[in-house]
């Protein structure tokens, strides 16, 4: 089981690694955010689980439930891996409902706290590198939260 965790932890702290994050978002919605017109577009709309829409949730929501799972993840006893499974398990779910840049803050998080689940139960922590795409993430949202009138909170 810690060896599955450890391996889900590697992939996802991978795909985290791949991605940019050079800046914080822009304020204002970006041109692909805006409203889409009424004539049927050529590009498809992005799937998403339930048939729920990417932008299930707004920026101000998401940020908001950020800051809700973070504290959670901060109140989770050290040696309790099921604690921070939920953590994963729940910031997985709230990143299916959220669209663009916002989805980092929860791709980060469960990176986070499945890493941190894999070494509770020795009494180690999370690697550097999941702590520091968590506080990436905040850095590159932090300018989307804020025009909502969201701090984020690590």
């Amino acid at each position: 089981m810690k060896k599955t965790l450890a391996l889900v932890a590697a992939a996802g702290l991978a795909a985290l690694t791949g991605c940019s994050v050079s800046a914080p978002a822009p304020a204002g919605p970006s041109p692909s955010e805006s409203v889409a017109p009424a004539s049927g577009g050529t590009e498809p709309a992005p799937s998403a689980p339930s048939g729920a829409t990417a932008a299930a949730s707004g920026a101000r929501e998401a940020c908001e439930r950020f800051n809700s799972l973070f504290a959670e993840y901060a109140a989770v006893r050290a040696d309790d891996a099921g604690g921070y499974e939920d953590i994963y398990l729940q910031a997985e779910d709230a990143k299916d409902t959220v669209a663009g840049d916002l989805r980092g803050l929860f791709a980060a998080l469960s990176l986070l706290a499945i890493d941190h689940s894999s070494t509770a139960e020795a009494g180690g922590a999370p690697a550097q590198e999941s702590r520091d795409a968590v506080r990436d993430a905040v850095f590159a949202n932090s300018g989307t939260c804020t025009a909502e009138g969201v701090t984020l909170r690590l």
